[in-house]
């Protein structure tokens, strides 16, 4: 009795998160962004890579986040692997952000309402780099202090 509700939990609980990554997923192809960076990059012809790629990477993200196994990697590779993951996040959120500021159509509000006529580019790029260096104190003090 106890296994077949432990079996039952399971059940509901990897469906729930199926239907949460699915949405959220859903979300992002929505708001363009996949789309956008295909454009971006010219790698329209490599669709079905995209398609096999973002889906991998839901399903092995959901399984990690689940079982968390830890990987030692070295003090140094693992340094290297943070620095690659967190440069890839922040390209992803940047990205996911601006898809959604154009979505939205924030843009052209926010240029109307601070009646900036031209630059707006310098704007998006002082409120990125500041974002940056915040987090890079923010990191670089906690990294800091573990050691």
């Amino acid at each position: 009795m106890i296994l077949l509700k432990k079996c039952l939990l399971a059940f509901f609980g990897l469906c729930a998160g199926g239907i949460i990554a699915a949405g959220v997923y859903a979300f992002l192809a929505i708001i363009g962004v996949f789309v956008r960076l295909m454009g971006k990059t010219g790698t329209r012809k490599h669709i079905f890579l995209y398609e096999t790629v973002i889906i991998l990477g839901g399903v092995l993200g959901n399984i990690l986040d689940i079982y968390e196994f830890p990987i030692y990697m070295g003090p140094y590779i693992g340094t290297l692997f943070i620095c690659v993951f967190g440069l890839s996040v922040g390209i992803f959120v940047g990205c996911l952000v601006m898809s959604l500021a154009e979505t939205l159509k924030a843009l052209p509000v926010i240029s109307r309402r601070i009646h900036l006529a031209v630059g707006l580019q310098y704007l998006i790029f002082a409120l990125a780099a500041g974002k940056m260096a915040g987090s890079l104190v923010y990191f670089w003090n906690h990294m800091a202090s573990l050691g």
